[in-house]
Parts: C-alpha cells; structure tokens; sequence
C-alpha cells in the first residue's frame, strides 16, 4: 500500500434545501410530512498548493437520533444544524494536514466530548462528522482522479492509524478484499400508516406512483421488505397477517427483517411477538422469510443489564441494533449482550460502517460457522448525492440489500431544478429514470444498478446546484 496522502481542510460550506413527502411515514414515536435536507461542500489543500472540492448530503430527521418528546421537529433540526456547524468549526480550526482519516480521528473524541456539552447524545453528535467526513473524502478522490472504491480498497484514506478502536484488524487487508457489486436489492420498508391495499387507502395522492404494498410489489418487484412493528401484539399480528396475504401473492420466495424501532422495554417483550408468531399457522411463512430483528429494544436501555440481553429470551431470530449504535465501540458492546449484526447508515459515520464491518470478518474467523453480519438500513436518503454515498458504502462492504425508501415517501427530484435532475440523469443514466415528470430511483425486479457509482468522487459524477440552496440556518 502506498502512503495515504495528507492534506489541509480549507473551506467548508454548509447549506440547506426542505423536503416534502408525497406520502406520510411514521417510524417510532413521529410522523414525518417534511424535513430539509443539510448538504456540506470542502475545499482541501495539498502541499503543493493544488486544491479539489468535494460534497456530501444528508435529511435531518427528527426524532431518530434524539427521541426527545419534549422537544419538537424544528428543535429536532436546530440541534443537527447545529452540531453540524460545531463539526465545521472543529475541522476549520486546525490545518494541519492529515490523511482523510487522520482528519476524523484527530477531533473525534473533543467534537463529542463539545457535543455533550450541549446535551447531545453520541448518536447526534456523529451527524456532523459524518457528513464532512463523506465531503472530505469526495474532494480526496476528486483530487486523484480515483472513486470511492479504489480510494477504500487501496487505503488512500489512512484508515487505521490514530484510533485504537481499528487496533489488530488489520485494515489494510480486509479494505483490499472488499468487492463492489453491480447491483443491490431494494429492501422496501412499509411504515406503520403504510396501505397495504387500496382498501386501507383513506386520501390517495394519485400521483401516478405506487401508494399501497400491492403496487410497490407490482410497479417495482421487490423480494426485500422491512415491516415495521409497534409493540402491540395483538395490532402487529393483524397487521402482518395482511402484509403475508400481499407477500405470499407475489409468488416468489421473499425476505423481511422486523423493525422493532425501540418500542420494546426488554427481549422478553419482542420475544413474546416472535412466540405468537410462531402459534399463528396464518403466519408461518413470513416467520420462516425474517431474516434478523432491529433494534427492538429502546437505546438507553438496550445494552444495560441482563434483562435486555437477548441471549435471554427465545427469539429465535438474529438482531441487530441500531439506534443503539452511539460510540465507536458500541457494536463491541452489544456483541457482549447477544446481538449479531448492527447496521450502516451514512448518517452515522463511514468509518464506523468500515470499522464494523472488519470487525464482523474477525469475529466471523474465529468460529466455524458465520454470524456476525451488518445491516444496509436507511429509508432517509434522496436522490442525489446521499442514496448515491450510501447505496456505494453498502455495496463495497458486500451487502446485498439495503433498505431503500426516499423514492417512496418523496416525488423523486421533482423539486429540484431542471438542469440538476438532468445532470444526475446523465451521469447515472443506469442508477436513475425519468417518469411522472421527475427524475427519480429506478428499481426492477426489485434491484438497484449500480455501476455508474464507480466514478472519480465518492459515488458522483454530478453535483448539486448549490445556488439554488440557502445556506445551513443557525
């Protein structure tokens, strides 16, 4: 391996663009109709005074990375936008040079350290870096004139250096054996308000797209689905006994994961679905396709003590967590409590995705047979720059399916300008379509193409027309 190049953080601009669904979506304690979406440019600097930007975006989702019901949407993006701009301020004030990773190392413990002392918890507290850390790494591979993939698989980050967390796992290795894909399934997530058929349909949009489980199957040709759960047995049996009925017509062998969004105190409450489960002949085979289980458990008490272990109960599936997934060495943590899997989510930090994922290749050879496994979860990510970073990361990690949304819930680009949509049209002619007036995510047979991802930038070979964005408020 060569040696990753060091460079300086010159510029970073951050700016702001609202969302409005096409259709609400309900996950844990919210109900989502819009939301802006942030997005971060950076100008870096090499010794020789040669310079590249690079870009990244991201939605400000309420109520995920902090659950507060006191607090409300707008508190929910006040506390991302600012803890985005602490981000800013932490990467602007040193410029000493360092390598893409160095650079994340270097501030990851004051920025967190900075953001508790505003009250926000690690899971917040990671937006910031992680979305400069994605525009960092964009300019980084702009500058080489190499992708995202080669740029990871030959360490042009510096990935391993400077945090003990990446100590003995070799990162040179396990980065040179990863191998992107093609293409990836589309895992579809049916939300909680989610119409399973045109009956439960109270105010169609009738916008042309699919509205209800049946047409999602029929238009897109998922295999891959995420059911939401809510805590309520008896409500979440009828509920998935109406989503078999529309999965078993597909005809097809099909897969879900359960999606149990904290709404549970401890395993033996998730398990107690999982058993009835089991008891419902109704259900059988959708309890045979489950997969794993996420994150069922709420995050401040997940990984507390041996209630929460889901080693103690029968549940008969793998979970994962996710909310749960803090700190760098929160995966260690919940592999201690029973869990096998954690997921990946851009929102959450690259490196962590990386640094889990070697881990669950180390943990995999030490015994004979595989458990250890991440997750592509993310239903946030639009058109643009973040499915494209996301949809990328999950594929070099050798996922092979992801969940996959923002198409669903938001008319595509249909409120950008013309010439951006073009753009990304053009330069992603496989990854997108243009249909009902807008460009959009393009899904057959239930998959997503991929190959144009594997561009100079990370993931890109179009931009966003940032004069058409106000800047980041606050």
């Amino acid at each position: 391996m060569t040696e990753a190049p060091r460079f300086a953080i010159r510029e970073i601009a951050l700016f702001e663009r609202p969302v409005v669904l096409r259709l609400p979506f309900r996950f844990g304690v919210v109900t989502l109709t819009e939301c802006p979406q942030a997005f971060a440019r950076a100008r870096i600097e090499f010794a020789d005074g040669s310079s590249a930007w690079g870009a990244a975006a991201e939605l400000m989702a309420p109520k995920w990375f902090d659950k507060n019901l006191a607090l409300s949407n707008e508190d929910n993006f006040d506390q991302l936008r600012r803890v985005t701009a602490l981000a800013r301020e932490a990467y602007l004030g040193d410029a000493t040079p360092a390598t893409a990773f160095g650079h994340f190392a270097r501030h990851h413990d004051a920025h967190r350290t900075a953001a508790e002392g505003l009250g926000f918890n690690p899971l917040l507290a990671s937006y910031g870096p992680a979305l400069l850390d994605r525009a960092v790494l964009d300019a980084l591979c702009r500058a080489l004139q190499i992708s995202f993939y080669a740029a990871v698989r030959s360490n042009a980050v510096g990935i391993g250096a400077a945090r003990p967390e990446f100590d003995g796992l070799d990162m040179d290795a396990f980065l040179a054996n990863l191998a992107p894909s093609g293409s990836i399934e589309a895992r579809h997530t049916v939300g909680m308000l989610d119409a399973i058929t045109a009956a439960d349909l109270k105010e169609p949009v009738a916008d042309g797209l699919p509205e209800t489980l049946e047409e999602v199957v029929r238009v897109y040709g998922h295999r891959y689905f995420k059911l939401k759960v809510g805590g309520d047995i008896a409500a979440d049996l009828a509920r998935l006994g109406a989503i078999e009925t529309v999965l078993d017509d597909m005809g097809g062998p099909y897969f879900v994961s359960l999606d149990g969004n904290e709404q549970y105190g401890d395993a033996a409450g998730i398990a107690e679905l999982m058993a009835r489960m089991r008891e419902t002949p109704a259900l059988a085979r959708l309890y045979a396709s489950i997969l794993f289980i996420e994150q069922p458990i709420g995050r401040k008490l997940a990984l507390e003590c041996d209630l929460r272990d889901v080693r103690s109960a029968s549940i008969g599936k793998p979970v994962i967590i996710d909310e749960s997934d803090g700190e760098l060495d929160t995966f260690v943590q919940a592999r201690a409590r029973g869990y096998a899997g954690v997921s990946s989510k851009t929102c959450k930090g690259f490196y962590k995705s990386l640094l889990n994922a070697a881990r669950c290749a180390a943990w995999n050879a030490e015994q004979s047979q595989l458990r250890y496994f991440m997750s592509g979860e993310d239903l946030t990510t639009q058109a643009g720059l973040s499915v494209q970073q996301d949809l990328a990361l999950v594929n070099l990690l050798g996922i092979t399916h992801v969940e996959r949304n923002g198409h669903h819930y938001v008319n595509g680009m249909a409120a950008l300008p013309a010439e951006e949509q073009r753009s990304f049209l053009d330069a992603h002619g496989d990854l997108y379509e243009r249909s009902h007036g807008a460009v959009r995510l393009r899904i057959r047979g239930g998959r997503i193409r991929l190959g144009s991802l594997d561009c100079a930038g990370f993931a890109s070979a179009a931009m966003p027309d940032f004069e058409a964005m106000a800047p980041l408020a606050g």
